[in-house]
């Protein structure tokens, strides 16, 4: 037990990392900023794998250590635990005087009579009648397994826990996807290709996810005048089961802390953001509108930033496209507020959006095989030439900005989307289970007292019967004092 006992505590502190550092399975892009804005000892922390503290090599040695050490300690305890259900009383003790409460008189009643009645007063307790030499008769009587029983419920039910956390690890999975909040997109759970970040279990490879369908109809955001949120509310519909084949969407109001169930998964409310849309007129006419999603880089102003690339139409020479690809990078304020020509955000809402744009040129590095940030450039391109800025402009919607070979750019407006996570935890009900049954288990062994009684009742002297009555506690808790000296009275005063 004192080795479970320590095990238990390394994990509580190992926990700690992962409650006080950023974590890649809920933000790589903190941790990636984080690293970054630490130096040495941001990347010192993420070769010790603080920034995966529960898929670690060291976090995952105590877990199963505390396992091992569990199993070892509970399996002797259950088998002692089972000797003694089975067991009866112990004898009555020769001197019942020495016990911690005791008390003695003198009846009228035969030493059978008095145990009879004893025995009615006991009922509820394990007991067991003998005789002793000289023609006395005794009463050994127990109660509160139930503390014990309690204890093993505890530990057993800590073990469950580790167990369903473990398969959850195995066989559950948590990604999480940008959807845009006015029905155009649909999102389907059909593969790992459909998120924008994955995370499987050891056991999970991507080919065997739970099927459902979900889009994103309307997003409604309500903010406190200080720009806190007060209220985000996701109108979303979603087909599963039966409803994929018949094509039947059904409709639910996703709210934070307010998840969609469905076929065993959970789809949670994260976040939501702002896509700038704009419109680019090439030189040839043709056009070409995009609206791709900005992150926010102040969660109280949603101040946003992100880039929205264009490949130009019309060029099939792959050397010449990579000279006229567009990039447009820069804030999007979702309530615009300007000191010169300097833009920031003063409120959350779309009141007054507006964008402070740049418009790079030039090769984007997205042919080169390698996967691209949807929300900045490669800077490489920009610091090797190959990506040069051709205009910088502050927009309201509506505004556009001309380049100096005729490309028009258009800021159209401003579209909404939201954050969502798919969680999958096949161990999730059996986690609850074991959780009740532990706040049970501590409850019983907290509040149930182990006691013990003995009633002696042998012939005195003068023919009457000398009656004694001892009781121990298994622990000092307060209350048996009082317990004792109610039943002692009615042992001796007679009293059913």
């Amino acid at each position: 037990m004192r080795t479970a006992l320590i095990l238990l505590f390394l994990l509580a502190l190992g926990a700690l990392p992962g409650a006080l550092l950023p974590q890649r399975s809920l933000n790589t892009n903190k941790v990636a900023d984080y690293i970054e804005q630490h130096g040495w000892w941001g990347r010192l922390l993420n070769t010790l794998q603080f920034y995966d503290v529960y898929a670690s090599v060291w976090f995952s040695a105590i877990y199963l250590l505390l396992f091992i050490s569990l199993v070892g300690c509970l399996l002797p305890r259950l088998w002692e635990y089972l000797k003694q259900m089975r067991a009866k009383p112990v004898l009555t003790p020769r001197n019942l005087g020495r016990m911690p409460h005791h008390a003695e008189s003198t009846l009228d009643d035969q030493p059978a009579a008095v145990i009879e009645q004893a025995k009615q007063n006991l009922k509820g307790w394990r007991l067991v009648e003998r005789e002793e030499d000289g023609g006395a008769r005794t009463i050994s009587a127990e109660k509160g397994f139930l503390r014990e029983t309690g204890n093993l419920v505890f530990h057993f039910a800590m073990l469950g826990l580790i167990v369903a956390l473990a398969v959850g690890k195995l066989f559950g999975y948590e990604g999480q996807v940008i959807v845009k909040a006015d029905g155009s997109q649909e999102f389907c759970n059909s593969g790992v290709l459909g998120y924008d970040s994955f995370h499987p279990g050891l056991r999970v490879d991507g080919t065997d996810l739970s099927p459902f369908c979900l889009k994103v109809n309307q997003f409604d955001a309500e903010w406190l005048p200080t720009g806190q949120a007060k209220l985000f509310n996701a109108h979303l519909q979603y087909q599963s089961g039966d409803d994929l084949d018949t094509g039947t969407w059904r409709d639910y109001q996703l709210q934070v802390n307010s998840p969609l169930r469905t076929e065993g998964d959970r789809i949670y409310l994260l976040g939501n953001g702002y896509a700038p849309v704009f419109t680019v007129t090439f030189p040839n006419g043709e056009k070409r509108t995009m609206d791709t999603q900005w992150r926010p880089t102040n969660n109280v102003t949603l101040l946003s930033e992100g880039a929205t690339k264009f490949d130009p139409p019309g060029i099939t020479d792959a050397r010449e496209r990579r000279t006229k690809q567009l990039a447009i990078t820069g804030l999007l304020a979702p309530t615009a507020v300007f000191q010169g020509k300097l833009m920031d955000s003063s409120f959350p809402a779309l009141d007054n959006p507006a964008v402070a744009i740049e418009v790079l040129r030039g090769d984007l590095g997205i042919d080169n095989g390698r996967g691209q940030n949807i929300f900045t450039v490669d800077q490489q391109m920009v610091d090797d030439g190959r990506l040069k800025s051709v205009a910088r402009e502050n927009l309201l919607p509506g505004q556009d900005v001309k380049l100096d070979d005729g490309t028009v750019v258009r800021f159209d407006g401003v579209k909404k989307w939201v954050y969502l996570q798919v969680s999958h935890d096949p161990g999730q009900f059996y986690v609850l289970i074991f959780a009740i049954l532990i706040i049970l288990g501590i409850g019983a062994s907290l509040t149930i007292r182990r006691r013990r009684l003995w009633v002696r009742a042998a012939p005195g002297e003068d023919g009457r019967t000398v009656v004694e009555v001892g009781g121990l506690a298994r622990t000092d808790q307060a209350g048996y004092g009082e317990e004792f000296t109610r039943l002692a009275g009615q042992v001796l005063g007679g009293k059913h």
